[in-house]
């Protein structure tokens, strides 16, 4: 990483969820409901291009609205490690003539461990924002 600045992305990925998401009613009221998934990611532009991520979610969804609750990733790259925590986020649910077309989802992340080519990310806290990318996919922005 020595001699790239850290400009507006960190890191622009591709992901596919890889677990179907497990959603559990609460029971107090009804579509209110905890969701929970894991996800890869490989990272097409930033300091993780060519990386790959892995994650795991869980968020609070009341009908087509979420908050996470919970949410950690590990970040791969060459000659580099990072790990990243979840601080703030929401999300919701995009529809298309009565059928959900994806999720669309913004908060913030701090990279709480950061090695390597990655070191220069140690502490910091990073947005994120997501956005459909396909059937079954979605693309995944972290900038400073």
């Amino acid at each position: 990483m020595s001699g790239i600045a850290l400009a507006d992305i960190i890191a622009r990925y591709d992901c596919t969820p890889t677990v179907a998401a497990s959603q559990e009613p609460i029971g107090d009221r009804k579509d209110h409901d905890i969701v929970s998934f894991e996800y890869t990611c490989r990272g097409v532009e930033g300091l993780l291009k060519d990386g790959v991520l892995t994650a795991v979610v869980v968020s609070e969804w009341d009908d087509l609205k979420g908050t996470y609750l919970a949410s950690v990733d590990t970040h791969r790259a060459p000659g580099g490690f990072a790990v990243g925590q979840l601080v703030e986020g929401t999300a919701s649910i995009l529809m298309d003539e009565g059928k959900a077309v994806g999720v669309e989802a913004s908060g913030k992340t701090v990279f709480k461990f950061a090695s390597g080519t990655l070191a220069a990310i140690a502490g910091r806290t990073a947005k994120f924002k997501t956005k459909p990318g396909g059937f079954g996919k979605f693309q995944l922005e972290f900038t400073d």
